[in-house]
């Protein structure tokens, strides 16, 4: 299927005798050395947590192509990204998570598609609905199949969360760990209307099917609550439907944030070692939240109250030292980077 081609700022002209336009269509020859460098992909480029995997990407040297879904989102790639570094990129192509040969044309030559797109609508009751979670599923499902058919290497990271894994529908006070094997409850989040997690669940169980189908080797990061020390207010908006039994969660140490470029570093580190057999699931995240103190900061942060402190948790107060027990596992990850910083200093 044809894509149109859109006009695009200077700082994105390419500097051959060509028409300058941006390569959104199924031409990709001004990639010729894709194969040497290492074409990659990663789409919702225009996402706090897709700009700093590109970002991360450019910095290993990667030739990176990106995906967005409609042309009014290269407004927001240029707000999180610099000239200089949208300058660098192999193309961006604008292709929706719901047109199959659209991923098709834009994952075509590359080494491995980083999946980072999610629905969100901000102007919902909760940002997340149950239309939001069917169409998140579809998108990854659609990724996955173009990623077999037209990927020069069947590679896939996908972002999921961790909310695909917290909510287990288990008697929380077994005080059993959460880590890569544990799954969330499909039905629990139906029941309880915990959208945002329905949808990142049914998307990575899909994307587990459908690779096995596709011969896709797949890969999954799951981070905690997303956050951006640098844009505070850039997330607020997504952390609504995650903290959606916010109180539950701090309650049963299931509760963490992750700092975004950390996250999109791990990303990366994944993929690298995927070379030295990486493979399943990754719980990433920086910091369990387990005191009512540091919980009241994050709604301060999020100019959001309510989500986690007040009725529910009155013998936690915010004056006492008591602390939660984590119940949150992320040593698989640990171990990975710490075997991957080893290797890059000999």
């Amino acid at each position: 299927m044809a894509m149109e081609e859109m006009e695009v700022p200077k700082h994105l002209m390419s500097s051959s005798g060509e028409e300058h336009k941006i390569c959104v269509k199924n031409a990709f020859s001004c990639s010729l050395d894709a194969r040497d460098r290492r074409l990659v992909c990663v789409t919702s480029g225009n996402s706090h947590l897709g700009s700093h995997i590109v970002r991360a990407l450019l910095a290993r040297g990667y030739l990176v192509r990106v995906t967005i879904q409609n042309e009014v989102d290269f407004e927001d790639m240029k707000k999180l990204m610099r000239g200089e570094e949208i300058s660098q990129l192999e193309c961006v192509v604008a292709a929706k998570m719901g047109d199959l040969d659209n991923l098709c044309d834009a994952f075509r030559g590359c080494h491995a598609i980083f999946h980072t797109s999610s629905f969100i609508d901000p102007h919902g009751i909760s940002g997340y609905s149950e239309k939001m979670a069917f169409l998140e599923t579809e998108g990854a499902r659609n990724v996955i199949e173009a990623c077999g058919r037209a990927a020069y290497a069947k590679r896939c990271i996908f972002t999921s969360s961790l909310l695909a894994a917290i909510w287990t529908g288990e008697n929380y006070e077994e005080k059993k760990i959460i880590d890569e094997y544990s799954w969330t409850n499909v039905e629990f989040c139906r029941e309880n209307k915990l959208w945002l997690a329905l949808g990142k669940t049914t998307a990575e169980m899909a994307c587990w099917r459908k690779s096995k189908e596709m011969k896709v080797n797949l890969v999954t990061v799951c981070p905690g609550l997303l956050m951006d020390a640098s844009h505070p207010n850039a997330h607020i908006s997504t952390s609504i439907p995650y903290l959606k039994g916010g109180k539950t969660m701090l309650k049963h140490g299931r509760l963490a944030v992750d700092d975004v470029k950390k996250a999109a570093k791990a990303h990366v580190c994944v993929y690298e070692a995927m070379d030295h057999g990486a493979s399943g699931r990754y719980l990433s995240f920086g910091k369990v939240v387990t005191k009512m103190a540091e919980a009241i900061e994050l709604e301060n942060g999020l100019k959001i109250h309510g989500l986690l402190s007040g009725e529910g948790l009155e013998d936690l107060g915010e004056e006492t030292d008591e602390e939660l027990q984590s119940m949150l596992s992320n040593a698989k990850l640990a171990r990975l980077i710490g075997a991957s910083q080893k290797l890059s200093c000999k």
